[in-house]
């Protein structure tokens, strides 16, 4: 070993040790006859001493030594004078007698420090300088504890993980694949799995009732900060189980994993049906830090002659607790921020409950105080308290609202980091339809299975079906989701049927699967967690590619490697894809 120790372990213990540490040049600064350089490896960072009254050579040396220099210097250890509480190794520094240059650096396009001057394109095209980063690394260990927890605690109950391939035939359903051209099967194409589905299921029908498996993913979607081309998901499938026992063994795993790399311990999560989740908070994967449910106020407004609201499918309201203060300036800035492009109103409407038990109203030539009154009842609103309204068509107007609710508990301080409220979110549509192509798609897959009460509204009102699916959501974030599958071939015809497909269209994607349903398929249920998402969830990050050592940007592309790239004509005719 070209070290005895790494830059990150020495202590006081070790005072008067003769060692030998090898890493990056941080930074050197010189103080009258004595040099000082900080050396740093991914453990930490130890100060280095060069005397010029001793060896005035070796100093010489070291005023040499440039940023991200990688040296060995060999040294013994002594106490500090001016220690630093900052990092584990201020109490000690090494006085140098011998070092050595093991590679040379140029000067780094950006500062290798945590407040970097490199901006997000720099450090993504040198991301291997950025990867040397305090706030990337801990980044990319947090990500390999979170991994090595979930595989412990996996195991302790009883899974197998089993690899699935990587070339896979290409589906119809879902986002789009990407497809990798076939050399000895010219004009045939694998295309990369979007999820390990199909296997998986295959594994419960050979037997391996409990798998799990970390696995890499593919989607050719379009990207944003938490979406990559390629990424990871906690894969994971059960045999002999319904619903119940899906939540309750993966509610063990997520509070296992908060206890272990959180040191926060999780009370029970609670369960909200999809439909409840969209009429109390407009959307399937609500933020519960903090209350504002939405009312539904029909009955309290539509009775006066204020077309808005009399035209309005739904009339619903959020209350924003002791905000009756606001600024004209303000509720002006709120009605900015929902007729954005982003969010889609009209306008919003907005209720002051006064401290002298008045009501004062951007609609107050519509509606008298007994009317504003009731609303305050109905909402639950007291004293010093704001009701914002939004009106329209149902399903538009919750997730404008739901656009507005995250704001306001954005501005009042309710979304607070380190605070976290995992949700099951339960009882999903089964299909959804599209009106551009006017058929049905699976909500989440085919291969989900209905409620099995509700299997025979699939011939005469499919829209109407529930599935046996669920969500986890923590702090506004969908995390995993996951269903209890279809395990047998009538059925799964069926849905495939109701989903458009013919019966050859099915037996020819599909019909191993169709197939091995004859030979004995046990009932099953899975879920699948998304791994990097979990990781940004965990630490409060935005953005998914803080915890990937080598993430794409916002253009599908790798600017490091400038990949995708163009190939050689004589591979494309290799392939078969260019005479």
């Amino acid at each position: 070993m070209l070290r005895t120790h790494t830059c990150g372990e020495l202590t006081i213990s070790n005072i008067n040790q003769e060692v030998t540490l090898c890493g990056w040049v941080q930074k050197n600064r010189k103080l009258g006859g004595m040099l000082f350089v900080d050396l740093r490896d991914r453990y930490g960072i130890t100060q280095l001493v060069f005397n010029s009254e001793l060896n005035a050579e070796l100093c010489q040396t070291a005023e040499h030594f440039g940023r991200e220099w990688v040296i060995q210097a060999k040294g013994v250890v002594a106490e500090r004078y001016n220690k630093n509480k900052n990092i584990p190794t201020g109490d000690i520094e090494i006085f140098v007698n011998e070092v050595a240059v093991l590679n040379k650096s140029e000067i780094p396009p950006f500062t290798i420090e945590d407040e970097s001057d490199g901006g997000d394109e720099l450090r993504m095209k040198y991301r291997y300088l950025d990867l040397r980063r305090n706030p990337v690394k801990n980044n990319i260990i947090f990500r390999h504890q979170l991994g090595i927890e979930v595989r412990n605690y996996m195991n302790s109950i009883g899974f197998l993980e089993i690899e699935t391939p990587f070339l896979i035939k290409s589906t119809p359903e879902g986002a789009r694949d990407f497809i990798v051209p076939s050399r000895m099967n010219q004009g045939e194409f694998y295309a990369l799995p979007q999820s390990p589905q199909t296997f998986k299921q295959l594994l419960m029908i050979s037997g391996y009732d409990r798998y799990f498996q970390i696995v890499r993913c593919f989607r050719d979607e379009d990207l944003r900060a938490d979406r990559q081309p390629e990424f990871t998901q906690i894969d994971c499938e059960m045999s002999f189980v319904e619903q119940n026992d899906i939540l309750q063994t993966f509610e063990g795993l997520v509070k296992h994993i908060f206890r272990k790399v959180k040191d926060i311990e999780i009370e029970e999560i609670p369960r909200m049906t999809f439909e409840e989740a969209m009429r109390l908070y407009g959307c399937d994967k609500p933020d519960i830090r903090f209350d504002m449910q939405f009312v539904e106020l029909n009955e309290q407004l539509k009775h006066r002659d204020f077309s808005v609201f009399n035209n309005a499918e739904l009339v619903v309201g959020i209350v924003a607790k002791g905000c009756a203060q606001y600024t004209r300036k303000q509720l002006d800035a709120l009605t900015d921020f929902v007729k954005r492009p982003q969010v889609g109103a009209g306008g919003l409407v907005y209720l002051l409950c006064q401290e002298e038990g008045t009501f004062k109203s951007s609609v107050d030539k519509f509606y008298d105080q007994n009317d504003l009154k009731s609303v305050a009842a109905k909402c639950g609103a007291e004293a010093g308290d704001l009701i914002l309204i939004m009106s329209g068509e149902k399903d538009k107007v919750r997730k404008q609202l739901c656009e507005l609710r995250l704001e306001m508990g954005k501005q009042l301080g309710l979304r607070k980091a380190g605070v976290y409220k995992p949700l099951w979110v339960v009882d999903f549509p089964l299909l959804e339809w599209d009106e551009e192509t006017q058929r049905y798609y699976a909500k989440h897959h085919p291969f989900t299975s209905p409620k099995p009460e509700q299997i025979p509204l699939l011939d005469t009102d499919p829209g109407a079906v529930n599935a046996n699916a669920y969500d986890l959501v923590i702090n506004g974030s969908e995390i995993g989701g996951g269903s209890i599958r279809i395990y047998n071939k009538e059925l799964q015809q069926k849905m495939f049927s109701v989903l458009g497909f013919s019966a050859e269209e099915a037996q020819h994607q599909f019909g191993f699967l169709m197939n091995a349903f004859q030979y004995g398929c046990p009932p099953h249920g899975g879920i699948a967690f998304g791994f990097d998402r979990m990781c940004s969830i965990l630490c409060d990050s935005e953005s998914i590619r803080d915890f990937i050592a080598f993430p794409k940007n916002n253009s599908g592309r790798d600017t490091m490697l400038d990949a995708p790239s163009t190939v050689a004509e004589t591979q494309l005719k290799e392939l078969g894809i260019k005479n």
